[in-house]
């Protein structure tokens, strides 16, 4: 058991779960209070014990699957073969007949329908061996296994017949008819997770637990490159930037208060009277910090568009956070967007608003950061403090036309900090048509944005002073 447990670990480490050494001995620790028999009561006390963070639960479930899955037991398997007619042969994935078939639906919906677990188990256990086809050895993975097998069953076929079975011959209400709709969903996901469960314990017992966790291994959601995010990437991401508005706002907040203000002399030199002249206690003047000014350049071309998303995402969540926050969407000329955003409006309706109201195309609709950069300051150049932090995000790729990387050069002068996050790898920088060097030279610092992970380096860096000239290169 130990081992199966350090194995897990490690296994969470891989996956990019932080799992300190600390936590290993508390996990050890609570295993001695519990029954190792329960698997739930397992599970429950790894996680409280392992994971802190949210996020990191897909990857815990699915490590913990692996590694305490039930081996098959062949007794099980045997006594299942007795039940069905002719079940022996046909090799692998072949079913038998068509009576065989029908039997095993029969077998299936009796167990769904009479909440028979363990009879579930056992029907499940017979499907798997006749419909999944799986060999030993074989490099294939469990979902299409799984693929196999419920295409075989015909769900569709099988719900219909659960809902006759449910539902009897008697009337019944639409509200009535709903409920047993929904029940028959229920445990038709029963079945999917039970038939998937088989197949991951089977693959277990052939190919060992490091082996099929390797397969099963997915990056977690911090690590996600946001340009090749899909829609369910992009809503767990979007979950999790609302902290990182707060602790960006707190930080900001927290660092305004520990500022000291200028030594007052003349209070210093009074105040020192009471100890013999000597300075024991200086005085300063209150400070009279001022709320940072932070405006938002964002690329909302096509090649960025999974990436403007997510920005755009960032940028609705900021403005709950900072009084001061002004938001720029570009392609080949830039428009204000800060009205777009702001409490209470919806996120999805802000970016309908932006594709059919801001006027952010001028001449072809591809990319042109020079133009845009122009625009911008004749615009608005005359509005930029010393108290204005901006943020540019985008890949620099102005599809050949000049940079024209004077005008964020006078830009940069009027600000207190121009900050660019790119979402490409550092290495594709100045390949093609990217002129991110010509930028960068004018930039407080330059930070490769391609994962929410690096977001949240940026977040936490963001508030450390910084020489201008300096930064992330």
């Amino acid at each position: 058991m130990l081992r199966v447990v350090t194995g897990f670990i490690d296994e969470l480490r891989h996956s990019g779960v932080p799992v300190s050494m600390v936590e290993t001995l508390d996990a050890m620790r609570a295993l001695e209070t519990i029954g190792l028999t329960d698997r739930e009561e397992l599970r429950e006390t790894l996680r409280a014990t392992l994971v802190k963070n949210l996020r990191h639960e897909r990857a815990f479930d699915t490590a913990f699957d692996v590694y305490f899955s039930t081996l098959p037991r062949q007794e099980e398997h045997d006594d299942v073969g007795e039940q069905f007619a002719g079940s022996g042969g046909g090799g692998p994935g072949s079913g038998g007949g068509d009576a065989d078939l029908e039997d095993l639906v029969a077998a299936l919906l009796d167990s769904l329908a009479g909440l028979d677990d363990e009879a579930l188990r056992r029907a499940v256990g017979e499907a798997v061996s006749r419909l999944a086809g799986m060999e030993p050895g074989r490099p294939v993975g469990g979902t299409y296994y799984l693929y196999r097998t419920m295409r075989r069953l015909d769900m569709e076929r099988l719900e219909e017949l659960l809902m006759q079975a449910m539902l009897g011959e008697h009337e019944v209400t639409e509200f009535e008819r709903r409920l047993v709709t929904e029940e028959v969903a229920a445990r038709l996901e029963t079945l999917r997770a039970e038939i998937e469960e088989e197949i991951r314990r089977r693959l277990v017992a052939d190919r060992g637990r490091e082996a099929v966790a390797r397969t099963l291994r997915r990056p977690l959601v911090e690590d996600v490159d946001l340009m090749h995010a899909t829609a369910s990437d992009l809503a767990e991401m979007e979950a999790a930037i609302g902290p990182l508005t707060r602790k960006l706002a707190a930080r900001l907040a927290r660092r305004r208060r520990r500022r000291s203000g200028r030594l007052d002399f003349r209070r210093t030199v009074r105040r020192s009277l009471a100890t013999g002249g000597v300075p024991a206690d200086p005085q300063f003047r209150h400070p009279r910090p001022h709320r940072p000014e932070v405006w938002l350049l964002c690329d909302v071309s096509g090649s960025m568009a999974t990436f403007s998303r997510f920005t755009l995402q960032f940028t609705h969540a900021m403005s709950t956070h900072f009084s001061k926050l002004r938001s720029f969407a570009f392609v080949d000329t830039i428009d204000e967007v800060t009205d777009f955003f702001g409490p209470g409006i919806d996120f999805g309706s802000a970016v309908a608003r932006i594709t059919t109201e801001a006027e952010v195309v001028w001449l072809d609709g591809h990319s042109d950061y020079g133009n845009s950069l122009e625009t911008f300051l004749s615009r608005y150049g005359r509005q930029i403090t010393p108290r204005t932090t901006l943020i540019v995000t985008g890949d620099a790729r102005n599809n050949y036309r000049p940079p024209r990387d004077g005008v964020l050069a006078d830009i940069a002068k009027a600000a207190r900090a121009v900050i660019w996050l790119n979402p490409e790898p550092h290495a594709y920088w100045d390949t093609g048509d990217s002129t991110m060097s010509h930028y960068a030279r004018h930039c407080t610092s330059v930070h490769e944005v391609r994962t929410l992970r690096q977001l949240e380096r940026f977040v936490e860096e963001l508030t450390l002073p910084t020489a201008r000239g300096s930064g992330n290169r």
